[in-house]
């Protein structure tokens, strides 16, 4: 028994050894490609969705009134706005038109300011839904 014990630290140390040596943390980079196209896919998903909410995002109201009205100013708006979306909101009785989805209030003011512009009764909206 006497020879095991002063042997036993020594064979602790050697696997000790052993399996540090053997062990090595992972040193590399990860280089990601997304391919524009992605990008516009989730664009359609999010407008063929209209489930999806986005509660921390403002919008800019440019239109409230009748159907016909609201698709016609949708669509004078998505010439000359190419950049941001727009949808249309039934709220009985009225249709809204609803445009740009900006993460801060202050990105949703310049453009309120330039959009002002054009269309009459504009206003920002942070929608509830």
């Amino acid at each position: 028994m006497r020879f095991l014990r002063p042997n036993y630290p020594l064979l602790v140390l050697l696997i000790l050894s052993n399996t540090a040596i053997k062990i090595s943390a992972q040193t590399s980079n990860l280089t990601v490609n997304e391919d524009p196209k992605f990008q516009q896919l989730l664009t359609e998903k999010r407008k063929s969705n209209p489930n999806l909410t986005y509660n921390d995002r403002y919008k800019i109201q440019i239109f409230n009134g009748v159907s016909e009205t609201a698709k016609k100013t949708l669509s004078e708006f998505k010439q000359e706005y190419k950049n941001l979306d727009g949808t249309i909101i039934f709220n009985t009785p009225n249709y809204k038109v609803w445009v740009g989805n900006f993460r801060t209030r202050m990105e949703a003011e310049r453009y309120l300011v330039d959009i002002k512009k054009k269309y009459k009764s504009v206003f920002l909206i942070k929608p509830n839904k």
